[in-house]
């Protein structure tokens, strides 16, 4: 298990160092935040510290670092790399500077930060993607924590059932003031879900299961590439978009600037961890990439998590990890639809103190999501990863600019690497993917990496014009 424990502490001295470097760089300082100078007792509302990293937690750990992991661990131990590497120097990364630029623009959503630095052209691509993204994370996170509720409840209170009830909690976690509902039931869910990964994580560790140690080899059973396709699949547990949707609305609370790399590249960090136990327990519990697979094939994501969970936990502790598992969902399905809201409210200039102007938007939103419920989960789940790996693309781009013309060329560098990276595997993904152009690797993998050159081309001439990276 040299593996696992590497990659462990990794992640920790990622936090320590190079957390550390990014915030030296970013150089956050006493100035009040948007939470203190718009106080409005609805979404801009200072919290403490403790209360903020744990809603942020929770709003981007959602199924991402557990079903993203565990359908990324079918290729075999080379996860571990893109969970820890990606954590630490991308998505960390992303998360600190989308929150932290928010903070220094009042709170605004992550079309406005694109707006302000890539252009107007890309504030309303934008403002339209962000929207569509959130919407199917919320029709994520309602059916997958419904159907594994309904697994626990007698059979006349099936998925639709739960999938209502889910709803219904949206449209109040939505609406109502963030310090309310979200304030106070956040804490709680939060230390389920610690407990429960420590459950998890003590359970193989414990109970004589085989971590497999590292290999660069492909050990997919279906023979499915690594690149770009685990990049795409692990989505939150290493890098995700999402993210620089949720960062926003953390910082509409942050009391205190340097709470940023606490709340911020701390929350990603806990997230590999999340991640890095969950894609250990699917091919230990399994026995294999093989076993996983036929499992994943076969119970579905839902499925495995409660086998492996009553299987390490028994019966008291698997239902608290199950727990764990349905509040990971739930506590990003009623903040995407949240963000969804503000978004919107960004764009229209709506004044979101009144019932009347968040009814108006939230809504439509709910409608939305609850049609999307009733397509096939993999195939809502292929296009919301995509797309999310395509805002987090578009986010690092944003930060990268944002550092140059703040911090210095070389500190841009930071953002400016993983969007590059980003740019080749989100662009690669969708020309050979089924849901894609469907074009041979030969073709698709060097044009992604023709389309990564590129906008770093573009960014590097940019900067030595002085203009904004402009799509």
């Amino acid at each position: 298990m040299l593996t696992f424990f590497a990659a462990l502490a990794l992640l920790i001295a990622g936090y320590l160092t190079y957390g550390g470097l990014v915030e030296r760089v970013f150089g956050p300082d006493d100035r009040e935040t948007p939470a203190v100078v718009r106080a409005d007792g609805v979404d801009y509302v200072a919290m403490p510290l403790w209360k903020v990293f744990l809603i942020q937690l929770l709003n981007i750990a959602g199924t991402g670092p557990i079903f993203g992991a565990l359908m990324g661990a079918v290729f075999g131990p080379v996860v571990f790399l893109w969970i820890v590497f990606g954590s630490i120097l991308g998505g960390a990364v992303h998360d600190y500077c989308t929150g932290m630029i928010s903070v220094r623009m009042g709170g605004a959503s992550a079309s406005e930060i694109v707006g302000k630095y890539l252009g107007r052209g890309m504030k309303q691509v934008v403002r339209v993607f962000s929207v569509v993204l959130l919407v199917l994370v919320g029709a994520v996170f309602t059916t997958s924590p419904a159907a594994l509720i309904a697994r626990l409840t007698p059979p006349a209170l099936g998925a639709p059932f739960w999938v209502f009830v889910i709803l219904l909690y949206y449209l109040l976690a939505t609406l109502l003031p963030i310090d309310k509902l979200i304030g106070k039931i956040y804490p709680v869910f939060g230390v389920v879900l610690i407990v429960m990964v420590l459950g998890i994580g003590g359970g193989i560790l414990l109970g004589g299961y085989h971590i497999p140690e590292l290999t660069l080899q492909n050990l997919h059973p279906d023979g499915r590439p690594v690149w770009p396709y685990l990049f795409i699949t692990v989505a939150c547990g290493a890098v995700s978009g999402f993210h620089a949707t949720q960062s926003p609305m953390m910082a509409r609370c942050l009391a205190r600037e340097r709470d940023g790399r606490r709340v911020f590249y701390g929350a990603m960090i806990t997230e590999g961890v999340i991640a890095l136990c969950w894609a250990a327990a699917g091919v230990a519990f399994y026995g294999g990439t093989g076993g996983l697979q036929a499992a994943l094939s076969s119970l579905g994501q839902s499925g495995v998590v409660y086998d492996i969970s009553t299987a390490l936990l028994g019966v008291f502790g698997g239902a608290l990890a199950v727990v764990g598992v349905v509040a990971c969902p739930i506590t990003s399905g009623d903040t995407a639809f949240r963000s969804a809201r503000l978004t919107l409210s960004d764009w229209f200039r709506l004044d979101q103190s009144k019932i009347r102007n968040r009814l108006l938007l939230t809504l439509p939103l709910l409608a939305a999501g609850a049609l999307l419920t009733q397509l096939n989960f993999d195939v809502v789940w292929r296009y919301f990863s995509w797309a999310n790996q395509t805002l987090a693309m578009i986010a690092l781009w944003a930060a990268a600019v944002y550092l140059r013309r703040h911090c210095g060329r070389v500190q841009s560098l930071m953002a400016a690497l993983p969007a590059a990276f980003m740019s080749a595997v989100c662009s690669t993904y969708i020309l050979m993917a089924e849901e894609g152009l469907r074009l041979s690797a030969g073709i698709a993998c060097p044009a992604g990496v023709l389309f990564a050159l590129a906008l770093s081309a573009r960014f590097a001439y940019s900067g030595r014009t002085g203009n904004a990276l402009k799509k």
